[in-house]
């Protein structure tokens, strides 16, 4: 069954379980603002956005421009600045896929279907390696650039998966790569797979990895 879901589009992958902080300053968004403040209930304050492809901008044929698997994302925070703009803060909740985009009156709604998260046993030994392999890559990382992460990792497999597909610097065919993957198993050998890349890389070319690709700060909700 699908849902009818204002739309806030963005260039970057959003990913379940975890927070971002975004700056609004486009004006069908910004009506999308004054729409979910007018919402009493705040659980009721969401919104879906998926990815826009790299090259593309959103106009009327938007949807051809998009990628079709995202998330429904909540309001968490929410500050009016005197120009107008919203410096916000929203927590993504759970995957959608987008069937059809439609511009709207204000900002853009989105049919779409929500891509339930199927719970999986996980064996340790991936949980171990996939941990393993993203300290190291912090580790070479904080030798020429800001620590992408500052936490803990969580145990949990699910929410470790969504946190170091969010925190990873990849670019973001790779990122959406990680959002569409079917359970948090195949997650955690991609992104495991991909950092594992990434070091060999700078292994090679130590000046340059993906760091500026993820153009997202992240934080663990």
């Amino acid at each position: 069954m699908s849902d009818r879901l204002p739309m806030f589009p963005l260039n970057s992958v959003m990913f379940p379980g975890v927070t971002v902080p975004l700056h609004v300053f486009e004006d069908r968004y910004r009506a999308l603002m004054h729409h979910l403040m007018r919402i009493e209930d705040p659980a009721d304050r969401v919104f879906g956005s998926v990815a826009i492809r790299e090259g593309y901008e959103v106009g009327d044929h938007g949807a051809q421009s998009l990628f079709r698997v995202g998330v429904r994302l909540q309001l968490s925070e929410v500050e009016a600045n005197p120009d107008g703009t919203f410096d916000i803060v929203a927590v993504g909740r759970d995957r959608i896929r987008l069937e059809r985009l439609e511009r709207g009156d204000l900002f853009p709604y989105g049919e779409v279907e929500t891509l339930p998260e199927p719970a999986v046993e996980v064996v340790d030994d991936l949980v171990v390696h996939a941990k393993a392999t993203f300290t190291a890559y912090r580790l070479a990382l904080s030798e020429i650039s800001a620590d992408p992460y500052r936490g803990t990792l969580p145990t949990d497999p699910t929410y470790l998966s969504w946190v170091l597909a969010a925190c990873a610097p990849l670019p973001m065919a790779e990122r959406q790569q990680l959002l569409e993957a079917s359970d948090a198993e195949e997650r955690l050998v991609l992104v495991t797979e991909l950092l594992r890349s990434e070091l060999r890389a700078m292994n090679v070319i130590t000046s340059l990895p993906a760091t500026e690709v993820a153009r997202t700060r992240w934080s663990p909700n």
